[in-house]
């Protein structure tokens, strides 16, 4: 039996300027980068949102496979991670396609804004998972941390059944394309061990 798909809406999460610049690989603090990231979002205000789509599932782990209730997946790694739990929650989390066109719009108007617009997106959709991860540590008493299709040796091939399992498009209006790259590109796909 399938577990049911749960629907999560947000606030906008605080912002983090210091995540931001890391993201846009700016090492010290400039007065007129911090300038560009001000405006940038200004030009941001109220064109986000913040959804997560997810499911509990059983789980079974034997050697390199864990068996998540939808699917088998062979990963060392995720095996490993989570070994010592029996259920698991499946997530999907997107931070809507405004941030999307805004990066297109300014790769041809300003390739600083760009850079800056991108950062705000990757600050913006990893604060949306953390949000999501406090909630889920909330219910349960332990929790892995966060793994994702395409990290270490787990094929980004599970991505496929992930958005077929919670179908994210319906959901969330997060699609998948045939190489595997999601639309709004500001979202996540993960899976967090729980007990």
């Amino acid at each position: 039996m399938v577990s049911p798909v749960f629907i999560k809406d947000y606030t906008s999460p605080q912002i983090n300027i210091k995540e931001i610049l890391r993201y846009a690989g700016v090492k010290e603090s400039v007065d007129s980068i911090n300038a560009i990231i001000k405006e940038c979002i200004k030009e941001l205000d109220g064109k986000l949102f913040y959804k997560v789509c997810y499911m509990v599932a059983d789980i079974s782990v034997c050697d390199d496979e864990v068996d998540v209730g939808f699917k088998k997946v062979k990963s060392k790694h995720l095996s490993k991670t989570l070994s010592n739990y029996n259920k698991a929650v499946v997530f999907s989390a997107t931070i809507g396609i405004e941030i999307d066109r805004l990066i297109a719009k300014y790769n041809v108007a300003s390739s600083t804004k760009a850079l800056i617009f991108q950062a705000i997106g990757a600050e913006r959709i990893e604060s949306l998972c953390n949000l999501f991860n406090e909630d889920i540590k909330r219910e349960y008493n332990y929790t892995s941390p966060r793994f994702s299709a395409g990290y270490g040796d787990l094929s980004l091939d599970f991505q496929k059944d992930i958005f077929s399992v919670l179908d994210c498009y319906k959901k969330i209006g997060l699609t998948l394309n045939d190489s595997l790259i999601m639309s709004p590109s500001k979202s996540v796909t993960a899976i967090i061990g729980v007990k």
